[in-house]
């Protein structure tokens, strides 16, 4: 005990308790029903009568128990969240995608939930959906570009409002997203237009529903020009794999010109005409896809197709937006790409 001027005080006295904040036990005490009767009222369960749920949610807002996101939607039934189901890519297009979507979302007043697919099976996106739809998003944006993803999905019975980012068929009615046939249109008329016609397209791995669509704006516009397209040489998105694509491709003396399915395949490219004392783009015309920000920095600076991600992420909040509004908007079109030519195109040289 220690005397002071105001008094005695305690230096051994404990500061007074923190005030406990309510739990799932004093809700189903205030409510009058269990704390089991509380968890499928958080979890939604619809097996509960409307007046037990009532009870439990009135219990809620007299002692304001708001352990998460979902119990707040439950009493306002906006939670302001929307659900992005992604797959697990460091991909630059993937990416790209989903920070547009964020600020999008941040934009519109809303906040991001995102659940990433560590594997395309069943199981793994059924978990995935019943994790985000337990954290009460209002709606969600599908960012999973791999085809057998997609067609579970198309198979599932999805109620809540959502959009895809991409599409193999089955989820049209939800799509949006920047047209990938148009693009490689763009790339593979660039190098026609120059008068290249021995032209080789690096792809992407199969499976991905960019590597479908960019391969098939490529031999579309070959035939359209009346020119065979060769297969394709496969790589996987990497710098490496677009490395040994073009040490395969170089093999082939007849070929002037390379469509890359992207931009770090490219890299490859131009690494392995360099490795083989070839210029580019005086022995070969080379061009990616994705106008990454390094694009213009390789050497020589890559011709390549823009994807306007920040534009397509606005469309895609946009119309998730007015579908949880209850508006029914005329589908978006497509987000177009544009070519972007610098300096590793030119006319194949005579001979």
């Amino acid at each position: 005990m220690i005397s002071t001027p105001g008094g005695t005080r305690n230096d051994d006295a404990s500061p007074p308790a923190p005030v406990r904040a309510p739990n799932i036990r004093d809700v189903a005490r205030l409510a009058g029903v269990s704390h089991q009767t509380v968890s499928r009222v958080l979890n939604g369960h619809a097996s509960l009568r409307e007046t037990t749920r009532q009870k439990v949610v009135d219990a809620m807002e007299e002692l304001q128990f708001r352990p998460n996101r979902a119990a707040r939607a439950l009493v306002t039934s906006k939670s302001r969240t929307i659900g992005v189901l992604a797959s697990n890519s460091s991909e630059y297009g993937p990416a790209a995608s989903l920070q547009a979507i964020g600020t999008a979302a941040r934009d519109a007043g809303y906040t991001l939930d995102t659940a990433y697919l560590e594997t395309s099976d069943r199981p793994a996106i059924i978990d995935a959906l019943d994790r985000l739809v337990g954290h009460a998003v209002e709606g969600l944006i599908i960012l999973a570009p791999q085809s057998r993803s997609l067609d579970m999905i198309a198979e599932l019975s999805i109620t809540l409002p959502f959009v895809t980012v991409h599409s193999t068929g089955g989820l049209d009615d939800h799509r949006l997203s920047v047209d990938q046939t148009a693009g490689a249109v763009l790339a593979t008329r660039h190098l026609l237009e120059l008068g290249h016609r021995r032209i080789v397209h690096v792809a992407g791995p199969d499976g991905w529903v960019e590597t479908a669509a960019r391969q098939r704006g490529f031999q579309e516009e070959m035939t359209a020009w009346g020119v065979e397209p060769p297969p394709p040489v496969h790589g996987d998105w990497t710098a490496e794999s677009g490395y040994a694509a073009g040490r395969r491709i170089l093999c082939e003396n007849d070929v002037t010109a390379v469509f890359s399915s992207n931009d770090q395949m490219a890299l490859g490219v131009l690494h392995a005409c360099r490795d083989a004392g070839l210029e580019v783009p005086g022995n070969l015309s080379v061009v990616g896809f994705d106008d990454i920000p390094e694009a213009a920095h390789y050497w020589p600076p890559l011709t390549t197709v823009r994807q306007d991600f920040a534009e397509l992420g606005r469309r895609c909040v946009a119309l998730l937006v007015a579908a949880l509004a209850g508006n029914a908007p005329e589908h978006p079109h497509d987000v177009l790409p544009e070519l972007v030519v610098r300096q590793s195109t030119e006319p194949p040289r005579p001979g």
